[in-house]
């Protein structure tokens, strides 16, 4: 599927465009394998809070320019450049695949991964947020810290197991084997497979679909729902927020226009916009 490009940004390590409501986010350092660095971990945080916040913005594709998305950290200088010493860290800083992986977790917009060749280290690690993982049948991820020392990132001890099961993330991370698209697909990791080919053209082809058939606001309550209810205690709490979401039907202009284009059946088109429009009682809501 073409994208007739509304807008152009230019960074250094990645590419952003707008077309057709999707934000396309391009890591792009080809001739690295698209090695992650300290730059690219500031541009992608940037670039996706600039995606949130753009009305125009339905829906954000997360990919990797060149043969690989990302084939981990870039240890081109010998080491790991994050901070100057233990010594001095604080609280208030965060971890270069957390910038990307945690930006996405906090997003109200959909965000599409879609992953050809080498997706290891951060690599895996950052599209672990993301809503869908659309894979090249050629792609490979690789949890690989413990072969090199290090501790995972992004927060993705607590993505994973969520997407796959305890066992099979026990075992990833553990061993640091690299693997291939059938088996992260079978195992839940991925969406779906693709010829590489055909990917890029998968993921729009999804975006455009949750574009004409879906809510924006409706998007955005129950993705935020989906992470911060499904580890409560009881569902107690969480039947209370439905119970408020629902009581604010009636004066809903996106339910009403849900019911009628149903009745009419033709397509919807959702006057709600994000994020000026989502509840701002939500406890996730700043």
């Amino acid at each position: 599927m073409s994208q007739s490009v509304s807008s152009v940004s230019k960074y250094e390590a990645i590419d952003y465009r707008v077309s057709d409501r999707v934000a396309t986010v391009m890591l792009n350092r080809p001739q690295a394998g698209n090695g992650y660095t300290i730059t690219m971990a500031n541009e992608l945080e940037s670039a996706l809070s600039r995606a949130d916040a753009d009305p125009e913005v339905r829906v954000v594709v997360l990919a990797g320019a060149g043969k690989n998305f990302c084939v981990g950290a870039d240890l081109s200088g010998g080491g790991f450049d994050v901070t100057d010493n233990e010594e001095t860290f604080d609280d208030t800083w965060c971890e270069p695949a957390g910038r990307c992986s945690m930006q996405i977790f906090r997003m109200n917009k959909p965000v599409i991964a879609a992953i050809n060749g080498a997706a290891v280290g951060a690599g895996s690690t950052i599209i672990l947020s993301a809503d869908y993982r659309l894979a090249a049948e050629g792609a490979r991820f690789g949890f690989v810290f413990s072969k090199r020392g290090i501790y995972p990132e992004g927060a993705s001890t607590w993505f994973l197991p969520r997407l796959v099961g305890l066992g099979r993330a026990m075992d990833w991370m553990i061993s640091g084997r690299v693997f291939g698209a059938t088996e992260a697909h079978e195992s839940g990791l991925v969406t779906s497979l693709h010829s590489p080919g055909e990917l890029l053209d998968a993921a729009y082809e999804l975006a455009h679909t949750l574009i004409a058939t879906t809510a924006p606001v409706s998007v955005a309550v129950i993705r935020q729902m989906l992470y911060h209810c499904a580890s409560m205690p009881s569902p107690e709490d969480v039947q209370r927020l439905d119970s408020r979401l629902i009581a604010s039907l009636p004066a809903s202009a996106d339910a009403k226009e849900g019911v009628e284009s149903f009745l009419e059946r033709r397509a919807p088109e959702f006057p709600g916009a994000v994020p000026a429009d989502i509840p701002p009682w939500l406890p996730w809501v700043d």
